[in-house]
């Protein structure tokens, strides 16, 4: 089979490659002896998830705090965010 290279560095598969791998919408992409080696990722957002947790050591006890946290600053009135209030005009008059 042959694909070709556009200017934009994009590369069309064939069909025929993609049927036999299955369906992909992600592929990993290595090089090894002067190949491209191409290999379908399933990716799964759960999975992507507990990964990220995992590698941040979180514990339920810490997200259920995150939690907390968050609803109580939304239930907050928005006034309190010093953005949020109204600047004082200037009232002094200029000299002249």
């Amino acid at each position: 089979m042959l694909a070709k290279l556009t200017a934009k560095n994009q590369l069309t598969l064939p069909k025929a490659a993609t049927l036999a791998v299955g369906p992909a919408e992600y592929f990993e992409v290595e090089t090894r002896n002067g190949c491209i080696i191409l290999t379908p990722v399933r990716i799964q957002r759960a999975d992507a998830v507990r990964a990220k947790l995992a590698e941040l050591d979180l514990l339920p006890a810490d997200i259920d705090d995150a939690i907390a946290w968050a609803r109580q600053r939304v239930a907050e009135p928005q006034a309190t965010h010093p953005a949020s209030t109204p600047r004082k005009k200037n009232t002094a008059k200029r000299k002249p």
